[in-house]
């Protein structure tokens, strides 16, 4: 995404917002990271800074937004592979293992909270360490409810009803439509 913002903006500009941030920093490291982007800047509007170093400096972050698009999209590409696969297994465990996991996160998160909840009314002493313990815990709970959150919506987009459209070339029998989209779960 950084990627992104500084192809589209410019070097000069994200610069001057950035350097304006870091200004308002009472802090000795971030006044002297202010005073370098300001003089960087004054280097870049002078022509200290060649117009010819500044379309480089753009033209390297561009490919560096390609290389991050490319990742991103590889990424999109093997979750679709691994989801048509559990689609199209045989085995009811595959294909029930997305319900299966939100049933026991839902148990185990509801579990959680009432044992946090009966510890800060009827145990308050000892609500400030349980509280810190269960912060311990937010990185494991993020993680995997990001992957409930993916199978929720993954989930829904396989239910929505599929249109066949008709190709000139074809001949459309019900046999011979596709069934993506169609569950017998």
């Amino acid at each position: 995404m950084l990627e992104t913002i500084l192809g589209r903006l410019g070097l000069p500009f994200l610069m001057s917002i950035v350097g304006s941030a870091l200004g308002k920093i009472d802090n000795p490291v971030a006044q002297n990271a202010a005073k370098a982007l300001s003089e960087t800047q004054n280097a870049i509007t002078t022509g200290v800074i060649t117009p010819e170093a500044r379309v480089e400096a753009n033209r390297h972050i561009e490919t560096m937004e390609g290389i991050s698009q490319k990742e991103r999209s590889e990424a999109l590409a093997q979750v679709n592979e691994s989801l048509r696969f559990e689609v199209g297994s045989a085995d009811l465990y595959v294909r029930r293992m997305r319900p299966t996991f939100g049933y026991l996160m839902a148990l185990t998160w509801t579990a959680q909270m009432l044992a946090i909840a009966y510890v800060i009314v009827f145990d308050t002493s000892r609500a400030a360490v349980v509280l810190q313990a269960v912060e311990s815990l937010s990185t494991i709970w993020c993680i995997a409810l990001s992957v409930l959150g993916l199978y929720v919506y993954k989930r829904s987009d396989e239910k929505r009803p599929v249109i066949a459209v008709r190709e000139p070339d074809m001949d459309y029998t019900p046999q011979s439509a596709p069934a993506r989209g169609v569950f017998n779960d």
